[in-house]
């Protein structure tokens, strides 16, 4: 793995950008000498963070769900309003 620092990443961003794209392998990305970053494509990126991106838009999907039915005024269920405009229920 390709081991850069934050200087050259930012003075040669381009160029770093063109050689993960065409190698595909990760470029570690240093500050102070300490690991900082990881740089991947985007094709790893979805492989790799796959599940946690589904695991967002379920949990985004479930809110948008109990917000829906938090507006919901009726605690009623259709059924039973059927029944009762039919004159099955009093």
């Amino acid at each position: 793995m390709e081991q850069v620092n934050a200087l050259k990443l930012r003075n040669n961003l381009g160029e770093i950008l063109d050689r993960l794209n065409r190698t595909g392998k990760p470029i570690l990305v240093t500050k102070g000498r300490k690991l900082r970053a990881v740089l991947v494509t985007p094709d790893d990126f979805e492989k790799r963070f796959l599940d946690v991106r589904a695991r967002e838009e379920r949990e985004r999907f479930l809110n948008e769900v109990d917000s829906l039915r938090k507006k919901r005024k009726l605690r009623t269920s259709s059924v039973e309003l059927l029944r009762r405009l039919r004159g099955y229920e009093k």
